[in-house]
């Protein structure tokens, strides 16, 4: 007797993007490799090069989020990148009728499956809702001809502390796993679920006050998420105040570690060090924290942290928007 016939599992993407045009079918074109049955870019400014490509490709559903988009809505537009996120995430969950999993992440974020993302899926039980991806932070290049490296970190959080400590002796006690942005991944979670609402690392589930959070949440541990937080000193420079006032280091955020035994948040860190120090001292860090140095790729090894994902993006630019041309690089 031949074993049952599993469904062939589709999977979608959303995302809110505010980039340069070749960062945009750079994001695409890696998740269509992958195998995304369909992915939905809602442009977070008036690209309209950008969308104006993305629209041409059948699996792409870009949406311009102009005025008449929010009043569509019955809405103001957010002033808070994060609430746009959430908006956005809402509506595309309407219309993604024709896949069976929907994953929220961001430009700078790349899915990085050791084996076919939709047989992943396909192996979950039914009462998973939502899967969790762990993300890896690439590091920037020392050369033009390195190849990209990424640092993961340690789950257990004492083992993560002690090992990010050892690693970054000067910025560790206030970093988590040596990471300048998140360390709890992000989900994908399943279609079709009444009054399902996605925040961005996490789901929930019903109407009440209490909704289920992350309803059968299974580890995908053959995927990561490798984020491109700081891929170079000066994206890593013209992003810092932003990220400061409103991005991932701003005050409301919390600290690695509770403020009585020392914990500052990256807020709390950063500002007084480039206050103090100016240029210079955030060149120190990311020097420290962000390059692959020969000395930090060696140090990421020993302790099991060190990932070389295969990440090719022009090849994959080529493949999927060949009258985009490759000239246009984002910065």
């Amino acid at each position: 007797m031949k074993p049952p016939v599993k469904h062939k599992v589709k999977w979608g993407i959303v995302s809110t993007i505010k980039a340069p045009v070749r960062a945009l079918l750079e994001f695409a074109a890696h998740h269509l490799d992958l195998g995304a049955h369909r992915i939905f870019i809602y442009v977070d400014d008036d690209n309209r090069t950008g969308f104006d490509i993305l629209k041409a490709h059948p699996k792409l559903r870009p949406v311009l989020t102009d005025d008449a988009y929010w009043r569509g809505l019955g809405m103001k537009r957010r002033v808070k990148h994060q609430s746009r996120q959430f908006e956005n995430a809402r509506h595309a969950y309407g219309r993604a009728g024709d896949v069976d999993w929907l994953a929220h992440i961001d430009v700078d974020e790349f899915l990085c499956p050791a084996r076919p993302l939709a047989e992943q899926l396909a192996d979950l039980p039914a009462a998973c809702l939502c899967a969790r991806v762990r993300p890896v932070e690439a590091l920037a290049p020392v050369s033009a001809d390195q190849p990209l490296y990424a640092k993961a970190c340690a789950q257990d959080r004492a083992t993560r502390q002690q090992q990010t400590e050892a690693l970054y002796p000067d910025y560790g006690a206030h970093l988590n796993g040596g990471f300048l942005s998140h360390v709890a991944g992000k989900v994908l979670y399943r279609t079709g679920i009444p009054d399902l609402k996605a925040n961005i690392h996490n789901v929930f589930v019903g109407s009440g006050q209490n909704p289920a959070q992350n309803p059968g949440q299974v580890e995908l541990t053959e995927t990561e998420l490798l984020h491109c937080h700081a891929k170079s000193w000066e994206a890593f420079l013209a992003a810092f105040h932003y990220r400061l006032e409103k991005g991932s280091y701003r005050a409301e955020l919390k600290p690695n570690r509770a403020p009585e035994t020392g914990g500052l948040t990256l807020h709390e860190m950063f500002k007084p060090l480039h206050k103090r120090d100016g240029e210079a001292g955030l060149r120190h860090f990311y020097e420290q924290v962000c390059t692959a140095t020969p000395a930090h790729l060696a140090a990421l090894e020993g302790e099991g942290l060190l990932r070389r994902p295969a990440l090719d993006l022009a090849a994959a630019v080529a493949r999927h928007f060949p009258q985009a041309g490759h000239d246009e690089k984002a910065p």
